[in-house]
């Protein structure tokens, strides 16, 4: 019932963002495992033609959108029914930014970790992680730059 009340309390904007969250973590799995991450990407970004994306200065209306945007997607991760991982909800949050003209970057990271590699992948937007402690970087080395998967394959 307290789960209820909190939905309810969202705004109309902030439910479809929460259903579309909810609808595209398994689908994403689903994309990631049939088609890999390039390809994933590129069709997700296929979706997008009517809204351009722009680079916005960074604002704190900005800002909270974004963050909002991805505590929602939090929200699908630990109270819908896929229990994605960390590629994943960047991927959805990645996507459902830009949906909204809000560019932000796909960053990845690796660390050992008790003798084993792992990877980590969180969302930026002007050097401020949205999806992750703001220590990720500390945490994960990251890649030199960015990952931009969209545009690669033209090149």
């Amino acid at each position: 019932m307290k789960k209820l009340r909190k939905l309810l309390r969202l705004n109309p904007t902030e439910r479809w963002t929460l259903a579309q969250a909810m609808i595209l973590l398994p689908l994403t799995a689903l994309a990631l495992r049939l088609t890999g991450l390039r390809r994933t990407q590129r069709i997700f970004s296929s979706f997008i033609t009517s809204v351009s994306v722009w680079k916005r200065e960074r604002s704190e209306a900005n800002l909270t959108q974004a963050h909002r945007i991805s505590h929602l997607v939090s929200l699908a991760v630990n109270h819908g029914v896929y229990q994605a991982n960390c590629l994943q909800r960047s991927l959805v949050l990645w996507w459902l930014l830009r949906s909204r003209g809000i560019e932000s970057e796909l960053h990845f990271g690796t660390r050992k970790n008790a003798g084993r590699f792992e990877a980590h992948a969180w969302v930026e937007i002007d050097d401020i992680v949205l999806n992750d402690s703001s220590d990720v970087r500390q945490r994960y080395q990251p890649f030199d730059r960015a990952i931009n998967l969209v545009n690669a394959e033209s090149r």
